[in-house]
């Protein structure tokens, strides 16, 4: 039983952290947990794909959405699910090589759902942040919002994030602790900027809102308080999905700092670095259904779509 580790320099902590997660004496004595893991992993990948194709489909057919505003979300959807058709496999992998004893199996699934895991987090966080610069962007562009975010803009801005994510997951492989300091970067931004949009907008939604009061004798016209709604409820659509990407995140950013800093390791604590990791692969499971809830019409098209699946079974 190997209680604690004691490593000193944060370089040697994070790699001695790494290899201790295929090595007997860290793993082999939670094979039951680590069987838990290799199940829960096969029914979220399970769930994440099947989910998310819905969605994709759905977003297909659907024609209401802003073409940009749309895109962001298939960007999503399809973020989330290549980690159930990619990362989650990877995962379970990983936990049956340890179930198994397989070391040398172990490192190569260890390596490949790391760099998986670590590209499409970024392509996810990034993406969140951008459809909060969006929806702030179409409450102070006001007319010239369809003007300035065009379909090809927001293609290029996600090609960028697509191609800097890959490499840098690719970079992992050769520095995890770079990687954890990148992540100490990104992370934090990508939280700080959509706190500061959204409270930039519903500031505006508010003044917005006493403007109405004060002014009850001019009536907006029916266009522009429909064209309010709707926006409103476009904010608190992606609002919810930021909130679940806090939840999920949250748990696995503060494991990261105490594998970076922490000098010393306890026997379970593979055990809740895994929990952490299960949370964040749980959010891709979890936003098809956010989708479904908040936008009414991905979940018209959603209906239908399973709808027509059943009648063609």
């Amino acid at each position: 039983m190997m209680a604690t580790t004691n490593v000193t320099g944060s370089g040697a902590q994070t790699n001695t952290f790494q290899r201790l997660l295929c090595s007997p004496l860290w793993v082999g004595e939670s094979k039951q947990q680590s069987l838990s893991f290799l199940t829960i992993n096969i029914f979220l990948s399970i769930t994440a794909t099947l989910g998310n194709c819905i969605i994709l489909v759905a977003l297909h057919k659907e024609s209401s959405l802003h073409p940009p505003s749309k895109l962001l979300y298939r960007c999503l959807a399809t973020t989330d699910l290549l980690v159930g058709l990619v990362t989650q496999p990877l995962y379970a992998t990983y936990w049956m090589s340890v179930v198994h004893e397989h070391w040398s199996l172990c490192r190569y699934a260890r390596d490949a759902s790391y760099i998986s895991s670590y590209a499409l987090c970024g392509v996810y966080l990034l993406t969140m942040t951008a459809i909060s610069v969006d929806r702030l962007l179409a409450m102070l562009l006001g007319l010239r919002y369809r003007e300035i975010v065009t379909l090809r803009r927001t293609h290029i801005i996600l090609a960028i994030v697509w191609v800097v994510c890959v490499i840098a997951g690719l970079f992992t492989h050769l520095s995890y602790r770079l990687s954890l300091w990148c992540s100490f970067i990104i992370t934090p931004s990508c939280l700080v900027i959509p706190i500061a949009s959204y409270a930039n907008i519903f500031r505006a939604l508010s003044h917005h809102q006493a403007q109405i009061q004060n002014h009850v004798q001019q009536q907006p016209s029916q266009p522009s308080a429909l064209n309010m709604a709707r926006y409103r409820k476009a904010v608190y659509s992606a609002l919810w999905v930021q909130l679940a990407l806090v939840v999920c995140y949250i748990p696995q950013f503060t494991v990261a700092i105490r594998i970076s800093l922490g000098k010393y390791r306890f026997s379970k604590f593979s055990i809740i670095n895994g929990v952490a990791n299960v949370l964040v692969l749980f959010n891709s499971t979890l936003n098809p259904f956010l989708y479904c809830w908040n936008i009414s019409e991905v979940r018209r098209a959603v209906k239908q779509t399973i709808r027509l699946a059943i009648c063609y079974a």
